[in-house]
Formats: structure tokens, sequence, C-alpha cells
């Protein structure tokens, strides 16, 4: 009897040894499909002529001897380094107001200062436009210069990116040991030398990796160029011409891949500056606990309240100009514009798209990453495929969604590939959307993940308890505000994102950010002032509905947490 039940466990832990490395396959798989495939097939359109045949270095010779592509990538070069230099600077301060003062109300300072996070990019140029434009109310401060060019580009992009590098600096200065700043204190060293010798230092990493994550969101934002760009061209903004205007594909494929140089180059040099950095905190270390100082946290109010206001006010000013009857002439307030038949053909159509695909992207996503990251942190055997699948995983992250938009179009697009079909479909764009922000999502689930104790696997093991059991009852509820997160963070930004998808819709499918392109190019930008501050509006809806799960719902889930 014995021997039969030593069978029979043998037979069922063999079953459950090939579901997990079913499981793993299918999602080496899928992320071979999603995010290899496509690059890959940017890379060797490259290569090809207009036939498809192998050319060589053709294309890039054409390149390097067309002077306006050239320079297009100067252009682009020197507007990230002029945004990165503004905006680093910006939120270091501003993050410092808020871990290292007294000042009242951070929580609303903080909120105020995500909300560019919750709406797409180019919402950002369209409020510039009614301020400093052709009709802007405040078009003179600019001294006879034009919005229209490197101005409004870097104007709209210090708003669009400023949350990015705020999130990274508030992380960085809240790891601190109090015991150096104390000890500090003690010698009598002046603040300047402490800031010099101890803060700064403490962040350094902190510091490269915002000027990394700016730049490279810069060089690679299509969004802004293209409203407020004018005839001051970038790289982002030349990849659609020759693509969209031009059906010029290889040379766009060319565009593509030098659009992905500088993006590459960045990720690499933060791995490589993370690698060298050193535990902050120590098993002894004490928490830094700022300490009331009236000129100093009544300079940081004032600063994060002329900062918070000016990012309030950019967006205020476009949620107030979609209400407008006719700018600048007519004030008198309105529906008009938000009646999109009159503007867009579809109507409403684009913004229930923009809703049906940013869900699927949310709950498939969701269930993808997470379910992922627990085959790849939890999995046992099979490690050479779940590195395979943790490395494609971490490939997103290095890639701009205007340049995997581009890989989508030649690889979906190929005549021997059967999911050719699903061009221009909900679906295609929503495995778009979540191929596009894996990385951030995987990171969070893994570390998520880590947070468990690897026991809990080995006792299930022991009783034996199937692994997916195990993950159903254990797991998944433990790990349930990390899914959350997850899940918002996916909805979000596929409901934002313009980039990775302004190849990829078809006619009945426009999504809603790609109706405010087009209506902005129409003369139409009352109306897509109005579609942005829909997209905005909702992406709020649903972070506030997290926030409120999140503490009645699922707060009680967690209760075990807290003695």
């Amino acid at each position: 009897m014995t021997l039969a039940l030593g069978l029979r466990s043998t037979r069922r832990l063999s079953a459950e040894d090939i579901v997990m490395r079913a499981a793993i396959l299918a999602l080496v798989a899928f992320l071979l499909i999603a995010i290899a495939l496509p690059l890959a097939a940017l890379f060797s359109k490259s290569f090809q002529d207009g036939d498809g045949r192998f050319v060589g270095f053709v294309n890039y010779v054409r390149y390097v001897s067309t002077p306006a592509l050239v320079a297009s990538l100067w252009n682009s070069f020197w507007v990230a380094a002029l945004s990165t230099a503004i905006v680093v600077p910006l939120a270091f301060l501003y993050a410092y107001g808020l871990t290292r003062t007294c000042l009242r109300a951070k929580g609303f300072f903080l909120a105020v200062a995500l909300l560019p996070l919750f709406a797409p990019s180019l919402l950002s140029a369209i409020s510039l436009i009614y301020i400093f434009g052709n009709q802007g109310f405040l078009k003179s401060w600019l001294l006879g210069g034009s919005v229209y060019g490197p101005i409004g580009i870097v104007l709209a992009q210090v708003f669009y990116c400023f949350p990015h590098a705020l999130m990274i600096l508030i992380t960085a200065l809240s790891l601190a040991d109090g015991r150096l700043y104390e000890a500090a204190e003690a010698m009598g060293t002046p603040g300047r030398r402490v800031f010099l010798t101890v803060t700064l230092p403490g962040v350094r990493y902190g510091l490269i990796s915002a000027v990394f994550v700016v730049f490279t969101l810069v060089v690679t934002d299509f969004g802004i160029a293209k409203v407020i760009g004018g005839q001051f061209n970038v790289l982002a903004t030349d990849a659609y011409k020759q693509v969209i205007g031009q059906q010029n594909f290889e040379m766009g494929a060319v565009v593509g891949f030098v659009l992905l140089v500088p993006a590459v180059i960045a990720f690499v040099l933060d791995r490589h500056m993370q690698r060298r950095q050193v535990a902050l905190l120590s098993v002894r270390a004490v928490p830094l606990q700022p300490r009331a100082r009236a000129p100093k946290d009544a300079a940081f109010t004032a600063y994060c309240l002329l900062v918070g206001g000016l990012i309030a006010a950019v967006l205020g000013v476009a949620v107030w100009a979609s209400f407008v009857t006719y700018w600048p002439y007519n004030l008198t307030l309105t529906l008009k514009n938000y009646n999109f038949e009159d503007f867009e053909p579809n109507g409403y159509g684009p913004y229930f798209a923009s809703l049906q695909m940013a869900a699927l992207a949310a709950v498939a996503g969701t269930a993808i990453v997470f379910t992922g990251a627990y085959l790849v942190e939890k999995g046992q055997g099979f490690r050479a495929w779940r590195a395979l699948a943790h490395l494609l995983a971490m490939l997103p992250m290095a890639v701009p969604g205007l340049v995997l938009g581009l890989g989508y179009v030649f690889f979906i697009n190929a005549k021997w590939n059967p999911l050719g079909v699903f061009y221009g479909t909900i679906p295609l764009l929503a495995v778009n959307s979540i191929a596009h922000f894996y990385t951030t999502a995987h990171i969070t689930a893994v570390t998520a993940l880590k947070q468990i104790d690897s026991e809990f696997e080995a006792v299930s093991a022991s009783l034996k308890v199937p692994f997916y059991r195990t993950f159903a009852r254990v797991t998944v509820p433990i790990c349930m505000p990390a899914i959350l997160d997850i899940a918002v963070y996916m909805f979000v930004n596929a409901l934002t994102t313009v980039s990775a998808v302004i190849f990829l819709y078809g006619a009945s499918n426009k999504l809603a950010s790609i109706s405010v392109v087009h209506m902005d190019e129409a003369g139409a930008t009352a109306a897509a002032a109005a579609m942005a501050t829909l997209i905005v509006l909702t992406a709020l809806a649903v972070k506030v509905l997290h926030l409120v799960l999140d503490r009645l719902v699922f707060g009680k889930l967690q209760a075990w947490r807290r003695r």
C-alpha cells in the first residue's frame, strides 16, 4: 500500500511539473510574439528595400546622407537634454520639500504633482497652445518667439515628465540614515556641507535614474512634438511621417531603430549604475525625521505651491478651454465641444473603444504579468526558460512605445504571419499596450512575490497541495494590493498612450488618444481638449476607485499584516 501511495504521489508531482513547464513555455511564447518578434521584424525591415529584398546598410547610408533626417536626430537630442536639465532640478526640490521638511498638506502637493500621469502627453501641448499660441492670452510673454517649435516642446515635456522624475527622487530621498545627520549636527557641520557630502551622495543613483528616464521619455514621445512642434522635426515625428505620410516603411524602420538607440544606451547605463549602488539603510539605521524649521518649511511650501499651482493651471486651462464656445473671442461656457459627432466621424466611438481596450489590457495584462512573475520567481526547475522569460519581461523597459508600434506593423503585416487578421482590432491594441508596459508591472509583481517566504511553497509541497491551488488560495490574496496596483497601472497607461498605438488602430477602432491627435490636426482644438479631458476624468475616477477598494475592501484582507 505504501508503494502504491508513493507511485500515485509521483504521478501527481509529475503532472504538476508538466503543468508548470507548459505554463512557463506558454509565457515565453507570449513574450516572444508580443515583444521579441516585432522588434526583430523592425530590425530586419531596416535592411530591406521596398520589395523586401536584403540591401545591407543602404537605408542607413541614405539616412545619414539626408540632412533633414540627421537634423531631426540633433533636434531630439538637444531638446531632450534641455528638458532634462530643467525637470530634474525642479523635481528634486519638490521631492526634497515632501521628504525632508515639515511642510503641511504633503499628500495634497503629491497628488497635484502626479496629475500629468493621468493625461495623454499631448494634453500639455494643447494647453500651452491656449496659453502661448497665436490666440493665447499670454503669447506676449514669449517676447516675440513662437510656442510652435522647440520652446513649446520643452515646456510641454517639463509638465509631462515632472511626475516621472518626482517619483524616483521621492524614493531616493526617503531612504536616509538619520544617524549621519545627527553626527553632522553634533560636529557643527554647516548645512550646505551636509547637503553636498551626505544628501547628494546618498541620492546620486536616484538622480542618475531620473536623468535617464526623463531623457528617454522626451526623445521617444510623439504626441507633444506632433501637436506643438510645428516645422521643428524630431525623431518621433520623422518616423510617423515616413510610415504614414510617405509609406516609406524601410526608412521608417531605420528611424525607429535610431530612435531605439538612445533609449537602450540610457537603459544600459542606468542598469550599470544601479549595480554599483550600495545599501543606504543598514539594520542599525535610524529613519530620518525632518525637524520643523519655520523659514525652511515656509520656503518649500511656497515653492511647492508655485510648482504645483503651475501644474494644476496647465491642466486646468485645457479643461476650461474644452467648455469655451470660441476661444478667445467668446468665453461663454458650453457643452458643444463634447458633441463629438460634429468633429469625429465615429462620435464617442473612440472613447468607448479606449475604455474597452484599456479594460482588456488591465484584466488580461494583470493576469499574464502576475502569473508570469509567479512562474519566474516561485517556479521549480526549467531555470533556463525562466531566465529567458525574465529577460524578455525586462526588454520593454528599453523599448519606446513608438518603436514597439512600428515593430508590430512590420510583424503583424508580414505575408507569412497568420496573426495579420488581428491588425487594427481591439485585442491587438490591448496586447501592444500590455507589451509596452510589461516591465514595470513585472517588477511590481516580482517585488511583491519576493516578500512572501518560500516556506509557503515548501509546506504546500510537503502536504501534497498542487502549486496552482497554493497560488490561488495563498499567493493571490496576499498580493492583492500589488495585483490591484498593476491593474490600475495597465488601465491608466493603456487609456492615455499615444505613441504605442498610433500605427495600429483600425477605422472602426480608433482610440480616444488618437482621436485627439486627429481633431487637433483638423483645427478642432477645443474638441481635442474635450476628448483629452474625458480621458483625464476617466483615469482619475479609476484611481479614486482604486483607493476606495484598497482601503475598504482589500485593506481588510491585509489586516493580518498589522499588529
